[in-house]
């Protein structure tokens, strides 16, 4: 048999693997092309993600460059304008016009320099006295702004900083506030609002909104103008109702959400932003914090720019013919973005260059205008070394800024013989403990004279906030020392030709204590002569005795004033306060108040009140303070249950008390104040030394001689001896009493 002839291979089969080798490698070639188109898509996508937060970044350090440079421009403008004698008579004497007008024009004339929006001046109330606009329909004088945070902030002693609504103006803007201090006391406030505009109106020319949130994620600045004053969160009532309160951002304020949420992202320096409702806008966010401030600045890039690099990407890698030509096509792309970065970091840069000159031109205006300023300044670091002096601090010594710069203690202005004084200060300062209520130096000036000052210090803070040394504010207070000691010349003079003056006085109290006795007596004598004549013995008898009895009662007064005006111990016993009143009554008070037709109650105490006092001088002040109380109701509309004139006694914690009440005008604040000074008097025959006198006498016996307006009008005058029956306290010399 014949072998069977073999098969014959088919056509097409040699071709059927390199066909399945050519399918593929096709479809690795396309899977390969798929996912480089893929790859080149995605690093595009992070390479603008990353360019994107880059540019974010370096407009987030310009812009809060910027905020910072005009937030804090002015910080040292209400502390300086504090520092104005002018400021500080405006405040101790509110009520003069001229210092009003003068206050004015010192503050329009520095809001003017400065380039700031207002600089005013308010009282401890919050009430406006004076500002720079006060010549305007929009002024801020007789502006009550005691609700604003930044004037309690200074009222407690401290730099106040807040932004919001002017009350006045509706119109928004910082307000930066310092307190005026006088003797360790905040007498007031200086404050001045800045406008922010010259920073956020740039921003509506930017493509992608730009905003600022307070530390309760308030919207107050941006680009975006409806989304300001809303909430970034929510905001718990309290404090709704406190920035209501406080009017922050205007009157009529309520929360309302933005329109958008703000989204962290875990993979990123920053967070996305997302508008509310369909198709919403995305943005990229990057905040940048401003602690120093309390704010937080956002600004962000439309997200669509990143799809869109990573669109184009696939689109280049689509439509490339080879790796070389969509990698060459990609490199393109990239070198133009990374050119387009560059210009746009040159031209930040170039923006960086321009905001340093305008500050450095700000530091300029600022030394310039420190250097016009009346009260010397002095920056030491924490060695002691000066490192800055302005002009008014080289006059107030006589040396120049070059001579006292880098020195450290001993300063050649030193006072020679107060050294050890001036070692002290230094070294107390040195160690953290400042004198920022003040402390008075002597100083030695160039030319050898002395030059008395007040010294204020507080710490150096730089811009990071860490101490670096110490600025004292140094205000010449020679003029008034010299001031001080003529006035402590005339005072002297004054006592004198007070000692004089009192004895005149006792010589008039004397004569009006005696014209009671002495009309007594020719009372008495004429009645005496009557009955003589009549031949009644027994009634002539009893007029004799009361006759010598006011003779004697008149040589007592004449003693008892004579030894109190030699400074003698009076003669003091125990005596019935009740009595005295009584007898006082009795002597004149009851006769010249039925003169009057004003009606006299006593209202006696539970119990006998024993007290150890000379009984004529008491009886004295009750007559005194009882006359100056119907005198007071003399001039006085009555009120409608008529002038009364009430004598009330009372014991009260070992004190036995007389309280001299009327229905007269009252004390004012300012007479209440002056009432005891010598030489006070309100009534133009009146030598002003009888209250004090009474005083004087009152405390001789350990007493208290006080004043008080009463209730439902009128005055109580109130004396307080210690009962007989208390520790007897030390005799003392009345303070007004005369040497023979």
């Amino acid at each position: 048999m014949r072998p069977a002839p073999a098969q014959p291979t088919p056509q097409g089969a040699p071709q059927r693997w390199p066909q399945a080798r050519r399918a593929g490698f096709i479809a690795t070639l396309l899977c390969l092309a798929a996912l480089l188109v893929w790859g080149a898509g995605e690093w595009a996508e992070q390479s603008e993600r990353d360019a994107q937060w880059d540019n974010l970044r370096r407009l987030g350090e310009v812009q809060a460059l910027a905020l910072r440079g005009v937030a804090t421009r002015y910080n040292y403008l209400p502390f300086t304008a504090a520092q104005h004698p002018l400021v500080r008579q405006l405040l101790q004497r509110p009520a003069s016009q001229a210092v009003r007008d003068a206050a004015n024009a010192y503050l329009q004339a520095v809001n003017q320099h400065a380039g700031s929006d207002m600089l005013y001046v308010m009282d401890p109330q919050g009430l406006t006295l004076a500002s720079s606009n006060w010549d305007t329909p929009n002024s801020f004088v007789h502006q009550n702004y005691g609700n604003r945070p930044y004037f309690r902030d200074a009222l407690a002693g401290q730099t106040g900083r807040f932004y919001g609504v002017g009350k006045t103006t509706g119109e928004p803007g910082l307000f930066v506030s310092a307190p005026v201090v006088e003797a360790g006391r905040v007498i007031g406030v200086v404050a001045v609002k800045v406008r922010m505009e010259p920073i956020s109106d740039p921003w509506a020319q930017l493509r992608d909104p730009v905003f600022v949130t307070d530390e309760q994620g308030i919207v107050f600045l941006g680009s975006v103008p409806g989304w300001l004053y809303r909430t970034s969160r929510p905001l718990p009532t309290p404090l709704v109702q406190q920035l209501q309160h406080n009017e922050q951002y205007g009157t009529g304020w309520a929360p309302r959400a933005v329109p958008w949420t703000l989204r962290p992202q875990d993979d990123s320096p920053g967070a996305e932003l997302r508008l509310d409702g369909p198709g919403g806008k995305r943005y990229l966010a990057f905040e940048e914090k401003l602690p120093d401030l309390g704010w937080t600045l956002t600004v962000t890039a439309d997200s669509r720019v990143v799809a869109l690099a990573r669109q184009q990407a696939w689109a280049l890698a689509t439509l490339a013919s080879g790796l070389l030509v969509l990698g060459a096509l990609y490199w393109q792309l990239r070198e133009r973005r990374l050119a387009e970065t560059r210009l746009a970091r040159i031209e930040l840069e170039q923006r960086v260059q321009e905001r340093t000159h305008a500050l450095q031109q700000a530091q300029a205006f600022r030394q310039s205008m420190e250097d016009s300023l009346l009260v010397g300044m002095r920056a030491r670091d924490l060695e002691g070394r000066i490192v800055y002096v302005n002009a008014a601090m080289c006059d107030m010594v006589g040396y120049r800024a070059d001579e006292l710069i880098g020195q450290l203690p001993p300063y050649p202005y030193w006072h020679p013989d107060e050294l050890d004084r001036h070692w002290n200060d230094s070294d107390t300062v040195l160690a953290g403990n400042a004198f920022p209520q003040g402390r008075e130096n002597r100083l030695r000036h160039r030319d050898g004279s002395d030059v008395y000052t007040m010294f204020y210090t507080t710490r150096l803070i730089d811009g990071s906030g860490q101490h670096i040394g110490w600025m004292s504010s140094v205000v010449n207070i020679t003029a008034q020392k010299r001031a001080e000691e003529q006035q402590q010349q005339r005072e002297t003079q004054l006592q004198r030709v007070q000692r004089v003056i009192t004895v005149g006085e006792m010589a008039s109290t004397l004569a009006h204590e005696l014209n009671q006795p002495l009309a007594a007596l020719v009372n008495y004598a004429a009645a005496a002569r009557a009955l003589a004549a009549q031949g009644k013995t027994g009634p002539l008898n009893d007029s004799l005795e009361a006759l010598s009895a006011q003779a004697l009662r008149a040589a007592d007064i004449v003693g008892r004033i004579r030894r109190w005006v030699r400074q003698h111990p009076e003669s003091r016993e125990p005596c019935d306060l009740s009595a005295i009143v009584e007898q006082s009554l009795e002597l004149l008070l009851r006769a010249e108040a039925r003169r009057q037709g004003i009606a006299v109650r006593v209202e006696p105490a539970g119990a006998p009140l024993q007290v150890h006092a000379d009984r004529v001088l008491l009886e004295q002040v009750v007559i005194n303070l009882g006359l100056n109380a119907l005198q007071a109701m003399q001039t006085h509309q009555p009120p409608p249950e008529g002038h009364e004139l009430r004598l009330r006694l009372a014991a009260d914690h070992g004190h036995a008390l007389v309280q001299v009440l009327d229905r007269g005008p009252g004390l004012p604040p300012g007479i209440a104040e002056r009432l005891f000074e010598p030489f006070f008097t309100t009534r133009s025959d009146g030598l002003g030394l009888g209250l004090n006198i009474c005083r004087s006498i009152i405390e001789s016996m350990g007493g208290q001689l006080q004043a008080c307006n009463r209730e439902g009008g009128g005055a109580v005058f109130e004396i307080r001896l210690p009962l007989a029956n208390a520790p007897e306290p030390p005799l003392r010399t009345p303070e007004n009493a005369v040497a023979p």
